[in-house]
């Protein structure tokens, strides 16, 4: 079974305003305080930062060959408006084009937009398509815009004329963001308005999921993914959550993805994908048409044909399977 992660990061404080994992660390704090003695939000920060030191993605690379994942996309988000960020966008995507050189044929790579930096934003975008060949936009609306706010249609746009896809984060984020802007419905208009560019809905397979697959079924440029579904905190059980979310109608709508390094899976990438693929929950009654639509072919049918894998292209040496 071909199996494609389409929601992940690089774990890098690089990529990481400190900002975002003190917010984390505060989350985190929370949860354990209530039961007990927990440790300090500082700590939990320092351990955070620690774990985020895979600045070149040979941690992830060498994760996904023990879990069978054959490809991943990188999302790169950009939180400039609302924290202070090690780099700039640019810096950024030179940064994310040198690791797909170093790992060729492992990472798609969606560039973060912010609308608020001006037109000449618009420009850098496209001469990152134009010299990297990065493969869509990541939008992260807890930032303070809606999706659908027309200051980005003009990038829509781009990504129509493209065959693009639009990643766009919903759900909950860190305590100093917005969530009103990251709910699903906020892109409705958007796709609307852009039939010809297809949307997928981070987290929206294990955060708000009637109404993202409300908006799945009846949008045909909707998509939904599940990243973040092993590290739930609102989850008692995630293989069963993702059983009835497989058995909602809509599997020709649901990208896989982990949001890998979000909690490091709770025990890893390899036995949240062994759980998946071959444990007895997640895929029980499930048709085995719809786990290769939903482990690989949707996320292909979203990519544009010039991001496509080769057909018949070899795979990587040293795979192992799960």
């Amino acid at each position: 079974m071909i199996v494609y992660d389409g929601h992940c990061h690089v774990a890098s404080t690089d990529f990481v305003p400190f900002a975002f994992v003190e917010g984390v660390a505060r989350n985190v704090h929370s949860r354990l305080s209530a039961r007990g003695p927990a440790p300090a939000p500082g700590r939990i920060a320092d351990g955070y930062q620690a774990q985020h030191q895979d600045h070149l993605a040979d941690g992830l690379v060498a994760e996904m060959d023990r879990a069978g994942v054959d490809r991943s996309v990188l999302l790169v988000p950009d939180f400039s408006h609302r924290m202070a960020c090690p780099l700039t966008p640019q810096e950024m995507a030179e940064r994310h084009h040198r690791i797909r050189l170093r790992h060729p044929g492992r990472f798609w790579v969606y560039m973060g937009i912010d609308p608020r930096h001006g037109p000449e934003n618009l420009r850098f975008f496209e001469t990152v398509l134009d010299d990297y060949g990065f493969d869509g936009i990541k939008l992260y609306p807890p930032c303070g815009y809606s999706p659908s706010d027309r200051s980005l249609y003009p990038y829509y746009e781009t990504c129509a004329a493209r065959s693009l896809p639009v990643f766009v984060h919903t759900g909950p984020s860190v305590p100093s963001l917005d969530t009103e802007p990251a709910h699903p419905l906020n892109i409705d208009r958007a796709a609307r308005d852009f039939p010809g560019v297809d949307f997928v809905l981070g987290h929206a397979g294990v955060t708000d999921v009637e109404t993202a697959a409300y908006l799945a079924a009846h949008r045909p440029n909707v998509y939904l993914d599940i990243g973040g579904f092993a590290s739930s905190a609102t989850l008692p059980s995630w293989p069963d959550h993702l059983n009835r979310l497989f058995r909602m109608g809509i599997n020709h709508k649901v990208i896989f993805g982990t949001d890998w390094p979000l909690g490091r899976m709770s025990g890893g990438l390899r036995r949240a994908v062994h759980e998946v693929v071959e444990g007895p929950t997640v895929f029980a009654g499930v048709p085995r048409r719809d786990r290769e639509l939903l482990l690989h072919e949707n996320l292909l049918r979203v990519l544009a044909p010039s991001s496509r894998p080769t057909s018949g292209a070899p795979k990587p040496p040293g795979r192992s399977r799960t």
